[in-house]
């Protein structure tokens, strides 16, 4: 009794922090998670073998320079980049620096932008030139986790869906680590805000999601073990066992007519969702 006493006492300053926003301030989130998208998607047509991974992050800060936005990553607890470039047994938050990118490597970026204080986030793994089939699949299995997870966290539904559905997902395409510290988050004038978004997990937990919540899912899994650690640099997160990883994210929010719309995909997730037997919301396109 007194467990469930403390869980729903922390479920209460969960849902007070929670913030909600309007059409005017989902507009603006739109702005700055398109940029965020473009950002990506130059970045994905811009990489090649024999690249730098800082010259991959001189790439998005001109472009997002160029949106009339600012990055959210750079100084962000320290942090020296503008996104974050992860290779192989690297899954989140590399720091871009002289590393050279190789042929068959899986390189994951995370990206953020902020314009008018409201923030865009998202993320993409992508294999550079002829990469091993296991490691194609691993990265196709991680972004349509995502897409299920966002499915999944429609108007009305709980938190915990959301993880259950990726992971559920996940564990019906092979054996994978899905990884246990790390996850999505809330998003608006921060972000980073709440609720924390689970990867895993039972359905039917935690706060109501609503019109005006907006979620950043992002799942990251392995070929291997789901243990990580952080290198010296006290930022790039790694694979305990080396194998390789990847990294998937999208924004997105709950507009007033109760449906969903991907703030940070090019076409606000219509594609993708649409395989689902989702329609997106008008209201932000």
């Amino acid at each position: 009794m007194q467990f469930r006493r403390l869980a729903a006492f922390q479920n209460k300053l969960v849902n007070m922090a929670i913030q909600i926003k309007n059409i005017e301030q989902l507009k603006l989130m739109r702005r700055a998670g398109l940029l965020v998208g473009q950002t990506l998607e130059l970045l994905r047509e811009s990489i090649k073998p024999g690249m730098t991974t800082d010259a991959l992050d001189a790439i998005a800060a001109a472009n997002i320079k160029r949106g009339g936005g600012t990055s959210n990553f750079l100084g962000y607890h320290g942090f020296p980049a503008t996104i974050c470039v992860s290779v192989n047994e690297e899954i989140v938050h590399g720091i871009p620096g002289s590393r050279i990118i190789k042929e068959g490597d899986v390189v994951s970026i995370d990206c953020g932008a902020i314009i008018e204080g409201w923030h865009g986030d998202s993320a993409i793994s992508i294999g550079v030139g002829s990469v091993n089939p296991e490691d194609q699949k691993m990265m196709d299995v991680c972004e349509e986790s995502m897409w299920r997870g966002i499915g999944a966290g429609k108007h009305g539904a709980k938190l915990s869906d959301i993880g259950y559905a990726i992971e559920q997902y996940v564990n019906s395409q092979g054996k994978y680590g899905i990884l246990q510290e790390y996850g999505g988050h809330g998003i608006g004038t921060e972000m980073h805000q709440e609720p924390h978004v689970l990867n895993f997990g039972r359905a039917g937990q935690g706060p109501e999601i609503v019109v005006g919540l907006a979620l950043a899912i992002e799942p990251m899994i392995t070929r291997g073990s789901a243990r990580t650690k952080v290198l010296k640099d006290d930022w790039t997160v790694v694979s305990a066992d080396s194998s390789r990883g990847a990294h998937f994210e999208h924004s997105y929010v709950i507009c007033p007519d109760g449906k969903p719309f991907v703030l940070t995909a090019i076409d606000g997730g219509k594609s993708d969702l649409g395989h689902l037997g989702i329609e997106i919301s008008s209201l932000l396109s």
